[in-house]
């Protein structure tokens, strides 16, 4: 008999969740906190992974919490558990509660103001997706994305395994200024990652899918394939001469230039001084053809929501327009802390897309090489060096020598060195071939001009 993945009862337990809240938010007021924010959360998971044809690991997650913050004035202090019982909760309150009462005074701290909370606020997002896959089906479909890689060429001669991952849950958060809401999420993934040759001429690559629904995954077939593939064009890699070349992002790299940039301009950063990017707000740090939106109400994306994990209610905005900053990254915390108001980003970004005015439609990957004509595609970066209180930027990285706009030849072992704000400064195009992980969306990026360390 198929072993089910069994699911939450989201709709039966949201009012058990609420008066959980609720019972929480009126213990930590009766025992004289000023203020408090509650939120219960329960999630499951069931990840699956295969190798060679076998199941290596099979692991299915239940997890629930509720986490409870009371102030005391503008001290605060927090506790959690995972034990929902009557005695657990008081336990719980009164534990955050003794921290208020003893901890410093923080001018910073204090819940969001009421009128910035998302009271009221229809959830229409569409975030929850449930997939009701067995553990075999979810084993049978990690096998078929690991044989198609395996079934490619021959010269795929083994593999890292192929995974399949489903999650979902829900939460509700509430505090003492009016506001109770939560909603139901879910998000699934498949991934496989070949290995090509053999001995000391063994190149890997890798490739996934995610999405909120399961139907929205990539063919479990053509998954394998084409990470295959990736793998096979890496077999000719080798090294190339130091010099200053330009260098194009493949468009899943070209979103950590995204994320980059979100680190620089959040507001923990900001206040404690530890971004190369201090006092940008209203400056032009990318050329004046970039665009960066981001949209918190997207059905059905990786990081939609209706509010932040404070409950201050999202909104659309431009945060960089013709290459100006527009905005940053705020919580109520930073926001006090920088003197500004929240911009409901508290647990980060909200799809963020990344966008040139100059490009076109036809400008996918090919078109991106030829707009580069000579240079260094990179498709991997290796290690952290990336130092974000100066922007230095040096990365171990693997990609394809590019002459004429053609790929000659895999590249290995070289360093791709540079300063962020001047990367970002040189972004000369951005691809159409645009791809969306997690709560970004660009496509490749071709920088101008950058230091290359090879032989």
């Amino acid at each position: 008999m198929a072993t089910s993945h069994s699911f939450l009862p989201i709709a039966k337990n949201r009012p058990v969740f609420e008066d959980l809240v609720t019972r929480t938010l009126d213990y930590a007021r009766s025992l004289g906190a000023s203020d408090a924010a509650a939120e219960a959360s329960e999630a499951q998971g069931l990840a699956v992974s295969v190798r060679r044809g076998k199941v290596e690991t099979v692991e299915q997650t239940r997890d629930r919490s509720l986490d409870i913050t009371v102030f005391a004035g503008q001290r605060r202090g927090s506790a959690s558990t995972s034990d929902f019982s009557d005695a657990a909760l008081r336990q719980t309150v009164e534990a955050a509660w003794h921290i208020a009462r003893y901890t410093a005074e923080d001018p910073a701290a204090g819940l969001p103001d009421a009128d910035l909370l998302a009271v009221g606020a229809r959830n229409t997002l569409q975030l929850h997706h449930p997939w009701a896959v067995s553990v075999e089906q979810a084993t049978e479909m990690a096998l078929e994305a690991e044989h198609a890689a395996l079934a490619t060429d021959k010269r795929i001669t083994n593999t890292e395994g192929a995974s399949i991952d489903t999650h979902e849950g829900h939460f509700i958060l509430g505090n003492t200024r009016g506001f109770l809401d939560g909603y139901a999420f879910s998000r699934h993934g498949l991934s496989v990652a070949p290995i090509a040759g053999r001995g000391r001429s063994m190149q890997h690559d890798y490739w996934s899918t995610s999405d909120r629904s399961a139907k929205k995954l990539a063919n479990p077939a053509a998954v394998g394939r084409y990470a295959a593939e990736r793998a096979l064009s890496r077999l000719s890699a080798r090294r190339i001469p130091t010099g200053h070349f330009p260098v194009l992002f493949e468009a899943p790299l070209a979103l950590g230039l995204l994320g980059a940039l979100t680190q620089a301009v959040n507001g923990g950063a900001l206040y404690r001084k530890t971004s190369f990017l201090l006092d940008a707000l209203g400056r032009e740090i990318f050329p004046s053809h970039i665009e960066i939106a981001e949209d918190p109400h997207i059905k059905g994306a990786m990081g939609s929501s209706p509010f932040d994990e404070e409950g201050v209610r999202t909104q659309a905005r431009e945060l960089v327009r013709a290459g100006v900053l527009q905005g940053y990254f705020l919580s109520s915390y930073t926001a006090r802390k920088l003197g500004m108001t929240t911009t409901g980003n508290a647990g980060g970004s909200h799809n963020l897309v990344m966008r040139s005015t100059q490009t076109r439609r036809q400008d996918n990957l090919d078109a991106m090489l030829r707009k580069m004509g000579t240079g260094l595609l990179v498709t991997e970066l290796i290690g952290q060096g990336v130092n974000y209180v100066t922007g230095d930027y040096s990365r171990g990285a693997f990609g394809y020598w590019v002459q004429n706009g053609k790929i000659q030849h895999a590249v290995e072992e070289v360093t791709i060195a540079g300063n962020l704000k001047e990367m970002f400064a040189q972004i000369v195009a951005v691809g159409a071939d645009t791809i969306t992980r997690g709560s970004k969306t660009t496509g490749s990026i071709l920088i101008e001009r950058m230091a290359i360390a090879g032989t």
